[in-house]
């Protein structure tokens, strides 16, 4: 075999000496690997990498803290339970900073170009990793992050007003980078199919969801900036209806397939949360069939019924089998929603019932025609005549209705309600942490580990101890 080897050689030198000189850099080239990165190269893994991530994340840590779902039976512990394991957000703290690297090598691609579109489209990815990074842990790593190739192997941490800034004018620099007359000459994206103006309304989009996110840091005016956007659409443009949204299409076809191998893992040993049913049942809300199944009570339908989360006492307690996920939603063809134009609307009806802004009620409405829109469903006739459903002028109504908007998108349910505590959960003797929202995750044990010096840098930004109770900068709800 080594014989053969050496013979193989031989023939490959003498064809290139026999070939002309200036050809030798060509014939010398491997045909299965890239000779240049362009921008789009690395788009589509990045956007669907991302994607793939947040849905899997949002349904099994998001949905168990935020009582949408629970797992079941379950006599003791679990996220809905509020007890919270030292490792619950490594795979999403490892996931971010392997595409916050990718996103970094498509920006170094776009800026050798000098392609203004990419370059847009690369601030706004990576505002995006890094803003759930930071919401998740606080401090983390911006500055030195994916630096190891420059000899940093140890990365200090910044604050997380330190990210926000960073990254907010990270935004508002691809909004005045995007080219609407100059077309994305690469092969076309998975997400907007290169249509530069949609991703533009991404951007401003993902932007004034971060401005709401800093909201309560009062020296930010953060609200004065959003009312700034709202009331300049031309230099702001966001998205004006369903069909703009940041929604991935998950086609089934390779390797574009739902991140769910086996759709019945999704609701394998999960039931609905009592929370989350009752409130569609009182709305009498066409989202049900679309989200979970009906529950039965010997073999017989009692239509959508869920169980309370964080249950004390065995689960022979409930007499019937309840509703649980529909596992349509995660069946090719499927959807994973990074940011929705309910979402858009929702903020702007915060926004105005906080008295920035007006037309609060037009927009609450819009949010919920568009967040059932996201889910395939129509809004039934005379449903804000329902007086459990309709506008009643206070933030608690639109952070409920909000939460059905943000169901599975990544963790945007808990940020929020950590950002404001609504909306109201319910709260047991069987849960942990005196019945308290964690407000963050611990950082993973081997960050502590090989990166000690920085990781206690980190507490000292944190202004506290590494634990699920610290709040982080722009969380000032008690």
């Amino acid at each position: 075999m080594k014989k053969l080897y050496l013979i193989i050689i031989g023939i490959s030198l003498s064809v290139s000496f026999l070939s002309c000189d200036n050809n030798f850099e060509e014939v010398n080239e491997d045909p299965n690997r890239l000779a240049e990165i362009s921008p789009a190269t690395i788009l589509n893994p990045i956007i669907y990498g991302l994607a793939s991530h947040n849905a899997d994340r949002s349904w099994a840590v998001n949905f168990d803290l935020m009582q949408v779902t629970l797992p079941f039976p379950s006599v003791s512990g679990g996220l809905h339970r509020y007890d919270v394991s030292l490792g619950v957000g490594n795979s999403s703290y490892y996931w971010y900073y392997r595409w916050a690297n990718n996103i970094n090598e498509m920006q170094e691609a776009a800026d050798e170009d000098e392609n203004p579109n990419y370059q847009a489209i690369g601030l706004t990815l990576h505002a995006m990793a890094y803003a759930n990074l930071t919401d998740m842990f606080g401090p983390v790593p911006m500055t030195e992050a994916s630096s190891g190739e420059q000899g940093t192997f140890y990365p200090r941490f910044d604050s997380q007003q330190v990210v926000y800034e960073t990254i907010l004018a990270d935004l508002e620099r691809a909004n005045e980078l995007y080219d609407t007359g100059r077309t994305m000459e690469y092969a076309s994206d998975i997400l907007y199919q290169n249509d530069v103006s949609l991703w533009q309304k991404f951007t401003n989009a993902l932007h004034m969801r971060l401005l709401l996110r800093i909201s309560n840091r009062t020296e930010t005016n953060a609200f004065q900036k959003l009312a700034a956007m709202i009331n300049n659409p031309a230099k702001y443009p966001v998205f004006e209806n369903m069909g703009e949204s940041a929604v991935l299409d998950i086609t089934g076809v390779a390797p574009n397939v739902s991140p769910w191998g086996r759709p019945q893992d999704f609701r394998l040993g999960v039931k609905m949360s009592e929370f989350f049913v009752d409130n569609l049942n009182n709305w009498d809300d066409p989202r049900r069939p679309i989200v979970a199944t009906t529950a039965d009570s010997s073999d017989i339908n009692i239509g959508y019924k869920g169980i309370p989360s964080a249950y004390a006492g065995p689960e022979s307690q409930f007499g019937f089998d309840a509703s649980t996920l529909n596992i349509d939603q995660v069946t090719d063809p499927m959807q994973i929603f990074f940011l929705t134009y309910a979402e858009v609307e929702f903020i702007k009806a915060e926004v105005a019932q906080r008295g920035f802004t007006n037309d609060a009620q037009l927009h609450y409405e819009n949010g919920v025609r568009g967040a059932m829109e996201q889910l395939g469903a129509v809004l039934p006739e005379g449903y804000f005549d329902n007086a459990a459903a309709g506008y009643d002028g206070t933030l608690a109504r639109i952070m409920l209705q909000k939460y059905y908007a943000l169901y599975f998108v990544d963790y945007q349910q808990w940020f929020e309600y950590r950002r404001t505590g609504l909306p109201k959960l319910p709260t047991t003797e069987a849960m942990f942490n005196d019945k308290k929202m964690p407000s963050r995750f611990f950082y993973p044990t081997d960050v502590q580990i090989s990166n000690t010096a920085n990781y206690k840098a980190a507490l000292e930004l944190l202004g506290g101890p590494d634990h699920i109770n610290t709040k982080v900068w722009w969380d000032t709800v008690d």
